[in-house]
C-alpha cells in the first residue's frame, strides 16, 4: 500500500495531498513516525552534548510524526467521522506515551542539562538562547527531575488527560448534532428574517424532513432564532438545549469527564511541585501567577459590573414598553438586546448583512493585509483540499515570492465542530538554508448561501472572520529560524493580540469602504451606517466585559483549587459565578460541560487570555488611531517586532519593542466606553 505520508508530497508547494489521504493511511504513518522519532532520540543521546547536537537536534526531532499529527487532528475537528474518532482514541495514548518517553528520559535530560549549564551563551544568538532555556524548562516542567515512581504516575496522568480531552470534545459535538428543533407551524418563526427562515427550510430539506423548518445548535441557526423569534417559550427551550450540551442524561454527559480532568490536572501540578494547576500553567504566561489575573478582573469589574446591571435594566424596561410582563431571563437577552440596539441606533443585522457578502469580506481582509503588510492573496484551484467547501490561496510578497498557503473553510456541516479557529498544517522554519513557508488555515461556521442569496454575514461573523484572519497573519508572516518558536507558538495570553487587533479594522470608514458593498447593487456601505456601526460598538459592552470575566473566573475556579471540590459540576459553577451573575441561575444548564476551550483546547487556566490580550490590543490600536489606521511605519513595526518574531522572545519585550512601553488596562476601558 502506497502511503502518501511516506512519499514526497508532489502537489504545488509540496501541499498536503488531501486527495490521496485515506483513513487507513494514518495509523501506519503514526507508527512509522514514532519509530523514526525514537531512532532520532537515540542518536541524540549517543552524541557529545552541544547546542547543535542536542538542543537543535531535539527541536528538529519527529518531522514525520508532526506532519501526520497536524493533518489528523485538524481533520478530526473539521471533517471527522465515527471511525476517525475511534482512531483518535486509539492513537492518542500512543502519542502521549511517546511524548512521555522523551520528556522523562533521564539520559536525554542529562545531555540537555549539560548544555544548559555549560554552553557558552556568548556564542549563541538571542533566539538560540531562548530555545535553550525553553527546552531545559520544558523538560523540568514535564517531570524530568521526578523520581522514577513519580515519573510513572505522571505518565499515567498524561495518558488519561489526553483521552479525556478527546472524549469531552466528542461528547459536545455529538450532543449538539443530535439536537434538532423541527418546526412545522410557520407562526413559530414569527419575527425571524426571511433569510434565516429560508436557511431553516433548506436545513430541514437537507436533513430529509418533508416540510417545515429546522433549527440546530450551530451558531448560524441558533443565533438568529435567539435574536429574532418572538415565541419566548421556544427561545427558552432552544437556549436550555444549548446550555445543556454535555449535561444531558445520556451517553454524552461530561460531568464525570470534568471532575476527572480537574483532579488529574491538580495531581499533575502537585507532582511537579506546584500548589495548583493554575500556578503550573501561569508560570509560562505573561500573567505569571493567579493573583495578577485576579487583579485585572478586579479592575475591570469595578467599572463594568455596575454598568452591566444598568444595561440589563434597560433591556427589562424595553421588554415592558413592548408589552412583555416578564422578569428578564438569559433567553431574552439577545432578543431584547436586538430591539434596544435598533431603537438606539436604528441598526440591526438584517440592515447590515446585504453589505457583507462573504466573498467581499474575505477580499477586504486580503486588501487590508496588503495595505498593512504588503502581501497579496491569489486563489488556486490546483491545491488539494479535504472538502469541496475549502478555498485555497497562494500568499505572495511585494516581489512575488511565495509566503504561505492559506486555506479557508467557512460553512457548518456534519463532522465539523462548532465555533471558529485558526490552525496550521505546516509550520515555518529556516533549517538547512531553506525558508520553509507555512500552510495556514481558518475554520469557521458561517451562514451558508441559500437558493436566493449568497452567504451574507452578520456583523459578528465579519468580526469573527477578521479575528481568525489576524491569527492567520501571525502564522503567515512568521520569520523565525526554529519552528517551535515561530508564528503562533507564543504564550497563550499573547496569542490573541494579533487576532483581536485585526477586528478593529471592521469598524473604520477607511477600511469598510474597501469591502462593505451591497451584494445586489454594488453600492458602498453608506457612511451613516458606518457611523452607526461605530456608535453601536460599545453597545452592551459592560455586559460583554462581565460575561468574559465570568468565564475566566469559572476557568480559574476549576484550576486554582489546591484540593478538588466535592461539589457537583452545576453547584460548583453556581458558586464560582455568583459574583458576576446577571440573570437567575438555571440548574438545567451549565457552561462547564460544553466549555471546550478549557477542557478540550489549550485554554485551561488561561481563558483570561482574551481579556488580557484585549488590554494589549486596545493599547496597540490607539497607536494606529493616533497616526492613521494604515500607517506604514507602525504596521511595519508591528510586523517586524510582533508578527514575524513568534515566540522567540518574552512577549512583553516584543510588545515594548513595538509600542515603546507596557500597556495599560485603561486603554481597554476607554475603548469599551467604560471610562
Amino acid at each position: 500500500m502506497k502511503n502518501p505520508f511516506l512519499q514526497p508530497f508532489n502537489a504545488p508547494f509540496e501541499a498536503i495531498p488531501f486527495d490521496k489521504i485515506e483513513l487507513k493511511h494514518f495509523l501506519p504513518a503514526f507508527e512509522e513516525g514514532i519509530k523514526q522519532g525514537k531512532a532520532e532520540i537515540e542518536k541524540i543521546k549517543n552524541q557529545s552534548p552541544s547546542f547543535k547536537n542536542t538542543i537543535e537536534a531535539l527541536e528538529r526531532n519527529g518531522h514525520l510524526l508532526g506532519a501526520v499529527s497536524s493533518v489528523f487532528f485538524n481533520l478530526n475537528s473539521c471533517e471527522t467521522s465515527t471511525e476517525m474518532q475511534e482512531l483518535a482514541q486509539e492513537v492518542s495514548p500512543k502519542l502521549t506515551a511517546y511524548s512521555n518517553e522523551i520528556s522523562l528520559d533521564a539520559d536525554l535530560f542529562e545531555s540537555v542539562k549539560y548544555v544548559y549549564k555549560h554552553e557558552d551563551r556568548s556564542l549563541l544568538s538571542a533566539e538560540q538562547i531562548y530555545l535553550l532555556e525553553k527546552t531545559y524548562k520544558g523538560f523540568v516542567r514535564s517531570g524530568a527531575n521526578l523520581s522514577v515512581e513519580d515519573k510513572d504516575k505522571l505518565k499515567e496522568v498524561n495518558t488519561k488527560l489526553a483521552k479525556l480531552s478527546l472524549t469531552f470534545s466528542e461528547n459536545v459535538m455529538k450532543d449538539s448534532q443530535e439536537f434538532e428543533f423541527h418546526l412545522e407551524d410557520e407562526q413559530d418563526l414569527s419575527g425571524m428574517p426571511d433569510g434565516a427562515k429560508e436557511a431553516a427550510a433548506m436545513l430541514a430539506k437537507a436533513k430529509g424532513k418533508e416540510n417545515g423548518w429546522l433549527i440546530t445548535l450551530d451558531y448560524p441557526s441558533y443565533i438568529p432564532f435567539m435574536k429574532y423569534a418572538d415565541n419566548r417559550e421556544l427561545r427558552r427551550r432552544l437556549s436550555e438545549a444549548f446550555g445543556a450540551r454535555g449535561f444531558n442524561d445520556n451517553a454524552y454527559n461530561n460531568e464525570s469527564t470534568i471532575k476527572e480532568t480537574v483532579a488529574l490536572r491538580l495531581q499533575k501540578a502537585q507532582l511537579l511541585g506546584y500548589a495548583s494547576y493554575a500556578d503550573f500553567v501561569l508560570e509560562e504566561r505573561m500573567a505569571e501567577q493567579p493573583v495578577k489575573v485576579i487583579k485585572l478582573w478586579d479592575e475591570l469589574l469595578e467599572v463594568a459590573l455596575p454598568k452591566a446591571k444598568e444595561e440589563i435594566k434597560e433591556l427589562q424596561d424595553i421588554a415592558q414598553r413592548l408589552g412583555a410582563d416578564i422578569t428578564l431571563e438569559s433567553w431574552d437577552f439577545a432578543y431584547y438586546g436586538e430591539k434596544l440596539k435598533n431603537e438606539k441606533f436604528a441598526i440591526n443585522d438584517e440592515l447590515l448583512k446585504p453589505y457583507f457578502k462573504l466573498e467581499n469580506v474575505l477580499d477586504g481582509a486580503f486588501q487590508i493585509a496588503d495595505k498593512l503588510y504588503e502581501i497579496t492573496f491569489h486563489k488556486r484551484e490546483d491545491i488539494p483540499t479535504y472538502h469541496q467547501d475549502v478555498m485555497t490561496y497562494e500568499v505572495k510578497d511585494l516581489d512575488g515570492n511565495f509566503v504561505a498557503l492559506f486555506y479557508a473553510d467557512f460553512f457548518p456541516r456534519e463532522g465539523k465542530r462548532s465555533g471558529a479557529w485558526m490552525t496550521s498544517f505546516r509550520g515555518q522554519n529556516k533549517y538547512d538554508n531553506k525558508n520553509q513557508r507555512p500552510f495556514v488555515s481558518i475554520v469557521c461556521n458561517f451562514t451558508k448561501p441559500t437558493e436566493t442569496k449568497p452567504s451574507l454575514l452578520t456583523f459578528n461573523e465579519v468580526t469573527t472572520l477578521f479575528h481568525e484572519f489576524g491569527h492567520a497573519l501571525h502564522g503567515i508572516l512568521a520569520d523565525g529560524y526554529y519552528e517551535s518558536l515561530s508564528g503562533t507558538s507564543v504564550f497563550w495570553d499573547f496569542v490573541e493580540l494579533p487576532s483581536q487587533l485585526m477586528e478593529n479594522w471592521c469598524y473604520e470608514k477607511e477600511s469598510l469602504s474597501l469591502f462593505a458593498k451591497h451584494y445586489e447593487t454594488g453600492e458602498t456601505i453608506p457612511m451613516e451606517l458606518v457611523q452607526k456601526i461605530k456608535d453601536s460598538a460599545q453597545f452592551l459592552s459592560a455586559y460583554q466585559t462581565v460575561r468574559q470575566t465570568s468565564l475566566g473566573q469559572l476557568d480559574m475556579s476549576w484550576h486554582n483549587q489546591i484540593e478538588v471540590s466535592e461539589l457537583s459540576v452545576v453547584d460548583f459553577e453556581k458558586e464560582a459565578t455568583k459574583n458576576t451573575a446577571l440573570f437567575p441561575f438555571n440548574p438545567n444548564t451549565t457552561t462547564s460541560c460544553a466549555f471546550s476551550h478549557i477542557f478540550a483546547g489549550g485554554y485551561a487556566a488561561g481563558y483570561y487570555s482574551y481579556k488580557w490580550a484585549e488590554v494589549l490590543e486596545a493599547d496597540a490600536f490607539e497607536y494606529f488611531l493616533e497616526n492613521g489606521i494604515f500607517n506604514k511605519e507602525i504596521a511595519t513595526s508591528f510586523k517586524r517586532n510582533v508578527l514575524s518574531k513568534g515566540g522567540s522572545k518574552h512577549p512583553m519585550e516584543l510588545y515594548k519593542a513595538f509600542r515603546g512601553a507596557e500597556p495599560s488596562s485603561k486603554a481597554l476601558l476607554r475603548k469599551s466606553g467604560l471610562l
